[in-house]
């Protein structure tokens, strides 16, 4: 019903504005990249929805479970953690082309790709 494309690499830079071109550790379009250490810094995950509706991808199934702690968001609208594995519940916000450069004490076991 749904899918998503997901990939993973390293990355390092600082954000860009919103207004700006992609940032470099995130240059692509209409896609989330979850990082494994605060700054959009160390190892990435890089998640796009295949469909037009957006979709929930499960971090725990993609090796990811807890591992997240910053996002950079290049789609247009906003994505959205999750502590659970099913997208349901409280979710953490990060914003349509933005990002969360630093997500705490957060445990994100899944996320709603715009």
């Amino acid at each position: 019903m749904f899918a998503a494309a997901i990939a993973g690499v390293a990355a390092v830079m600082a954000p860009a504005p919103a207004h700006a071109a992609a940032p470099a550790q995130c240059q692509f379009t209409d896609t989330v990249c979850l990082f494994s250490a605060t700054g959009y810094t160390a190892s990435r995950l890089t998640l796009t929805s295949l469909a037009p509706e957006g979709t929930c991808v499960s971090l725990v199934d993609a090796g990811w479970g807890g591992r997240a702690r910053s996002a950079l968001n290049t789609a247009g609208s906003s994505a959205a953690l999750f502590a659970n594995d099913d997208c349901i519940g409280g979710p953490f916000q990060v914003p349509a082309n933005g990002g969360v450069s630093n997500l705490g004490s957060f445990q994100a076991n899944s996320i709603w790709v715009p």
